[in-house]
């Protein structure tokens, strides 16, 4: 549909299209002055009255003068007054010393640049011969930055918003009902700005730019440094824009959805909507979970086998935790840990399990019904998308990399506890568990923050082997890519801690040693659960405050800071003069920090979308934690859309894409990690099987004696008993955590019968939970409805209207046939007298032939 127009680099044709441009015939174009221009001048041509619609960006390596380089080839033509002196570009002093000579340079010193300039020079010629119109000009001197603006005339963005199928009003709707007097000023201000417009230019250039010339192309060529839309600084829209939405003091409003559509776009105006949505239901899955942790702080003092670990008459007499140095230990020594592990460890767990599960598909089903709402009101409903192609995986070598990095951690643990416990200090040896936890989540924090960048570089690496066709195909490779890399990078240690901590470690006189020397870890008195919690709250709050504070405030912050640096070394001294004019804002633009793409923003907010349902009942005070950051989240993006970012291209979109489909995967895939670390990682089915098959007053009392096994002390291998015991009495059995038989047993330290039985409790519980849950969760699929009520009435409104209309015009050209045929039949004549009617009308172009015609027809 576009074939009318000259492809990428076959024309040099300068004459083509209406435009101002001054042909640069050499490696860089003559400036052009502007320098004192009015403020609200800074968005258009120097004729002040065309505006800049886009701007592309290319440094301009200047080549010194004969002056400077006496070995540079230069021929020196004595001018007579036939040929003009570019006198404008040097100063007075400068220009006088060399008048009446001329520069003509033989070609460029660089071939690479000469090339590059010949491809732009197409490039451009190509954009004329499309009709947009264009003019050069450089403002940083210093660094030969040369700024090519762009202006699309009206029949330009006419033509190609007809391509992209851009829906305009065809008539005004006058409303009934009368509106208060702030919401019409407030329309009135939006509507009669031009701003929308403004967005249209951008869209419609970039789009023509990328879709028929391959600007992004010459950008990764380097023929081209930057193409970038201006932010409208005339545009009352943006400091809007700044003041309801990107402000932290405004945090408590509805972000205006709408506006952000106008000026930035829809794929970005889609971002913050799902980011509005998904932050608004975080309140209620907060507040549940904030109940949840209360029920376990009302019964810490109830519960009873937090009460019976703390009970010191129990003396209970623990197998030691470490081979030689570490000795015999009491288990009311670890009543903090069992406290502590009952506030997220409790009845009320399951039922938040449940909600969380379900509060994924409603939310998936509420972001589709707004999806939707959002796309009828923007007009996307009929807008054309490509196919997407089959994923190739390269991915499988380097998720090697995340494991053994978990797997590093773990020889850290091991290693620690050893050493601690060989320690002779009392203080030292009662805090190893709090110590090697700690340390090691920090440092899995910190692997998980470097693999991350070092990810996101391989994934786009990956991308580029596959070479996809389309930029929407590369899109989502390298989402899907980035994505796996990132998720296993960030959930890897949880899943260590939740599913195979303590569960390979074997038994006393048995145990699995790693490198023969050092034995794999056990979890804690309490269980794995609290330590699966403080592992996923320090990633959670870490990945969230670091890459919130330091990625995306802090580290923009440095790279502009030392880009204006770098420009003060570079730039000469400027004088006062220079210092107060006003400097275009194609220059304003381009020392802003350079826009990305939304895949980062998306990422951050998936990955702890995980944080929230895979592991929630481990902590469920993540949603709390995960509605807090993004109350921030929202407004720190909004800050660095409008003040801090050049203005993205605006890309039409109906949809997040591909983030959608992980998402719901991420939704069906939480219901069984949850129903797992209930079953697995929870003591909530050994509680069970207690208080209604093995107790014998039907409560949990003797719940904890009933968890520990018996083993002989004699049976321990050489060397692994304790070298010097300093416990106050004699031991002949020690205890520790497991369903085994005791050592007077037939079958001594094999799996016991209550193993088995909690085991298959286990397994039925993860299928029972995974069908209910699902089953609830498809129910609820069915019982809300993807398109809104409102919206569906009125498309069928907009149907009805549009047949109307259509059978209006049908009937109106009916109408017309038979007025015409009634006048033909009952004319004076009939036939002939219609022909001579006819041949009357058109008397002055066949009037010779005109007898003959008629005396024929007769």
């Amino acid at each position: 549909r576009r074939g009318r127009h000259a492809p990428l680099l076959t024309s040099t044709d300068d004459s083509g299209g209406s435009n101002v441009s001054i042909p640069h015939t050499h490696l860089c174009p003559p400036q052009v002055v502007n320098n004192f221009m009015d403020p609200e001048q800074r968005l258009y041509f120097a004729d002040g009255k065309r505006k800049v619609d886009y701007v592309l960006v290319y440094h301009c390596h200047r080549r010194p003068s004969a002056r400077d380089s006496p070995d540079q080839h230069r021929l020196s033509v004595i001018s007579n007054g036939s040929f003009p002196l570019r006198a404008a570009q040097k100063g007075p002093e400068e220009g006088k010393a060399e008048r009446g000579e001329v520069s003509v340079d033989l070609g460029p010193a660089d071939p690479a640049e000469g090339e590059k300039r010949m491809i732009r020079e197409e490039f451009e010629a190509n954009l004329k011969e499309a009709g947009l119109e264009m003019e050069h000009g450089s403002e940083h001197k210093a660094h030969g930055h040369t700024f090519v603006r762009i202006h699309a005339p009206w029949q330009v963005l006419s033509r190609e918003a007809e391509f992209l199928k851009i829906k305009v009003a065809t008539k005004k709707v006058r409303h009934r009902a009368p509106l208060p007097s702030s919401t019409l000023d407030f329309i009135q201000k939006i509507r009669d700005l031009g701003c929308t417009f403004y967005w249209l230019c951008g869209l419609c250039v970039h789009t023509f730019l990328s879709t028929l010339l391959g600007i992004t192309t010459l950008i990764a060529k380097g023929v081209y440094e930057s193409a970038f839309p201006l932010h409208d600084v005339s545009c009352p829209l943006l400091p809007i824009l700044h003041d309801e939405w990107a402000r932290y003091g405004v945090f408590y409003k509805y972000q205006p959805v709408d506006l952000i559509r106008k000026y930035f776009g829809e794929k970005i105006g889609l971002y913050f909507a799902w980011l509005g949505v998904y932050t608004q239901l975080l309140i209620p899955a907060s507040l549940v979970g904030i109940i949840v942790f209360l029920y376990g702080c009302a019964t810490l003092d109830t519960n009873v086998p937090s009460l019976e670990m703390c009970d010191t008459m129990q003396n209970f007499t623990m197998c030691p935790l470490c081979d030689g140095a570490c000795d015999y230990w009491e288990l009311s020594t670890a009543c903090s840990t069992a406290r502590a592990s009952h506030l997220f460890d409790n009845p009320a767990t399951v039922f938040f399990a449940i909600f969380m599960s379900l509060w994924a598909a409603m939310f998936l089903e509420h972001w589709k019904r707004r999806q939707i709402s959002l796309n009828h009101s923007w007009d996307l409903t009929g807008m054309e998308e490509e196919e997407t192609h089959a994923v190739t995986h390269h991915s499988k070598l380097i998720f090697g990399v995340t494991f053994s990095a978990v797997f590093s951690v773990i020889i850290y643990r091991i290693t620690v506890s050893a050493l601690m416990a060989m320690s002779t200090d009392g203080a030292t040896k009662a805090n190893i568990r709090v110590t090697v936890t700690a340390t090691a989540v920090i440092i899995n924090l910190v692997v998980i923050l470097i693999l991350d960048e070092i990810y996101g570089t391989v994934a786009v690496w990956l991308t580029e082997l596959e070479i996809p066709k389309t930029e929407t195909n590369f899109e989502e490779r390298l989402i899907l890519k980035a994505f796996l890399l990132k998720f296993m990078n960030a959930y890897a240690p949880i899943f260590y801690v939740a599913f195979f901590k303590g569960r390979f470690a074997g038994r006393p006189g048995g145990y699995v040693y790693v490198f023969n020397d050092y034995r794999m870890e056990e979890c804690a008195p309490g269980g794995c659960l609290i330590e699966l919690c403080i592992q996923l709250s320090i990633i959670m709050l870490g990945k969230q405050l670091i890459q919130n504070n330091i990625f995306e405030i802090g580290i923009p912050k440095l790279k502009k800071l030392y880009r204006t640096l770098k420009d003060k070394e570079q730039a000469p001294s400027e004088s006062e003069e220079q210092q107060g004019r006003v400097r275009p804002q194609w220059v304003l633009d381009y020392g802003l920090e350079p826009f990305n793409g939304l895949t980062p923003e998306y990422m951050e907010m998936i990955i702890q979308f995980g944080f929230v349902s895979l592991f929630v009942a481990s902590f469920p005070l993540a949603p709390l934690f995960a509605l807090l950051n993004n109350v921030i989240e929202i407004r720190l993006d909004a800050k660095k859309f409008v003040t801090e970012l050049r203005r993205p291209d605006a890309i039409r979109a109906k949809d997040i894409g591909i983030w959608y489909n992980i998402l719901s995967g991420m939704g069906k895939f939480s219901v069984i990690i949850n129903a797992f670390v209930i079953s697995f990682t929870s003591d909530f089915i050994p509680r069970l099987m207690y208080q209604y098959m093995y107790s014998d007053t039907g409560t949990m009392y003797g719940f904890i004696d009933h968890t520990l096994s018996y083993f002989n002390v004699s049976n321990l291998k050489p060397g692994t008993a304790p070298v010097v015991s300093n416990y106050p009495k004699e031991v002949t059995f020690c205890r520790y955590k497991d369903y085994r038989e005791p050592p007077w047993s037939p079958d001594a330290y094999q799996f016991s019968k209550h193993y088995w039985a909690i085991l298959a409790a286990r397994l039925g519980f993860v299928i029972l939970f995974q069908n209910l849950v699902m089953f609830m969760s498809v129910l609820v699929d069915w019982v809300i409805p993807d398109v809104p009520k409102n919206i569906s009435e009125q498309q069928k409104k907009e149907k009805a209207m549009l047949v109307d209309v259509f059978l209006r015009e049908e009937k109106e050209k009916l109408q017309h046939t038979a007025s015409f045929k009634y006048t033909s039949e009952h004319s004076p004549g009939s036939g002939a007298g219609l022909w001579h009617w006819m041949c009357s009308s058109v008397l002055f172009k066949c009037q010779p032939e005109l007898p003959k015609q008629c005396s024929g027809t007769r």
